[in-house]
């Protein structure tokens, strides 16, 4: 009788995805979580966890945050969530190497971090999400609890954020290896800095998706070949304040071409956004800025001193302000007609690499040659909503950092 209980009791906690309140034991989770886990340990999350309104967790350098396949845990975020990693070591969210396959390299695996409104700071700070956005159902907790968009058959992006009045920071930061949308922002003042997306997307999905309530600020990011767009920018939902983005500095690299019937490719601005754009560097990306004629964005809206390159003609053609709803820029943009004109001269990546592969090689070096046309091309002249930092609750503070005169993500290499 014993037994047949304990079978009972595991088969209802495994149908429910969470059926449990307990700490983490012996460097195993499921249930409710808060507090520390410490420098480099190593946590399996058996199902989906729960951070507490009204506390928090934070996660220290080099910790291991090991999700079951079998189980594909949702970690849900009612409180705050620190996870703070370093360059040498970075916090991973990620599942056992034997899973890390090319039938897997759109994950699946797990869920992902899911904030809802009472969350009222996170940071990803040099920490890695891969190998998630498992597809919800009845039996999610997400879905139980109306969190994201509350409903079976939704791919879970791997960061959720929900607070207008929260604080997000997503810097030094890895996401990698997801089914669609690597983040998805309801709200809140953000920072997303010096962060690498890649091999994102079967069938849809953006690198980064802000939606109204959000004031920030996007630097320093490269996106390499997301199924959708890079940036999608818009103002729905209703909430106040109406979303004001400020993206500079960012690299984008084959970007929409696996989604060809898709509206955007590389950035997409919808329903009155307030959109600023400076000193990004789009390469072979489908389109560049692109709008929605019947839902365009602010009139306030400022793009400028962008760059465009396109290694066959195609490419550049589509770049071409007049058609397809591309959005003109100002008097500094760098926009050829001919296919090779702007070779923005990357250390070390191929340019006739295939637009539709979403396979990202990591010895591919971004930066500029040092006889790149692109080093002087950008301006520092606009302002941004957080230069003056966003301070938390922990006493750390997160700047957004200062634009620079080169285009792109990286400038010349030292």
């Amino acid at each position: 009788m014993a037994l047949a209980f304990a079978a009972l009791a595991f088969t209802g906690c495994e149908k429910a995805n969470i059926n449990v309140d307990t700490t983490p034991q012996n460097g195993s989770a499921i249930g409710e979580v808060s507090g520390v886990w410490t420098k480099g340990s190593v946590h399996e999350i058996k199902g989906d966890i729960i951070i507490p309104e009204g506390k928090s967790l934070t996660i220290e350098e080099g910790v291991t945050v090991l999700m079951d396949v079998t189980a594909k845990p949702e970690i849900v975020i009612k409180g705050n969530l620190y996870s703070l990693g370093t360059a040498e070591s970075p916090v991973k969210f990620t599942v056992s190497d034997v899973y890390k396959t090319d039938a897997n390299k759109f994950g699946k695996m797990w869920g992902g971090l899911l904030a809802a409104p009472t969350c009222a700071e996170l940071v990803l700070d040099h920490t890695i999400l891969e190998y998630g956005g498992n597809t919800t159902s009845d039996a999610s907790t997400s879905v139980k609890m109306g969190l994201y968009k509350a409903v079976a058959g939704e791919n879970l992006p791997a960061l959720w954020f929900s607070n207008v009045n929260g604080k997000l920071i997503v810097t030094n930061s890895i996401v990698r290896n997801f089914q669609e949308d690597c983040t998805y922002i309801e709200g809140g003042k953000s920072i997303f800095s010096n962060n690498v997306f890649y091999t994102t997307g079967i069938s849809g999905g953006e690198a980064m998706n802000f939606k109204s309530g959000c004031l920030a600020d996007i630097a320093y990011n490269l996106v390499y070949s997301c199924n959708t767009n890079a940036l999608k920018l818009s103002n729905t939902g209703d909430r106040t304040p109406q979303a004001y983005i400020i993206a500079y500095n960012n690299t984008m690299i084959n970007t929409g071409w696996r989604r060809p019937t898709a509206k955007g490719g590389s950035v997409w601005l919808e329903a009155t956004v307030h959109a600023d754009l400076y000193n990004n560097l789009f390469a072979n990306t489908r389109y560049g800025i692109k709008r929605d004629p019947k839902k365009p964005e602010d009139n306030r809206s400022k793009n400028d001193y962008n760059w465009y390159y396109g290694f066959d003609q195609t490419t550049v053609d589509q770049f071409q302000v007049g058609s397809n709803d591309i959005v003109a820029g100002g008097a500094n943009d760098v926009r050829g007609t001919k296919a090779g004109d702007n070779d923005p001269k990357f250390v070390n990546y191929p340019l006739s690499n295939s637009e539709v592969s979403p396979d990202y090689n990591t010895s591919w070096d971004f930066h500029l040659q040092g006889n790149s046309p692109a080093l002087t091309k950008g301006t520092t002249n606009f302002t941004r909503h957080h230069k003056a930092g966003i301070t938390l609750a922990n006493g750390l503070t997160y700047t957004s950092p200062e634009p620079s005169v080169f285009v792109g993500a990286y400038g010349a290499k030292l």
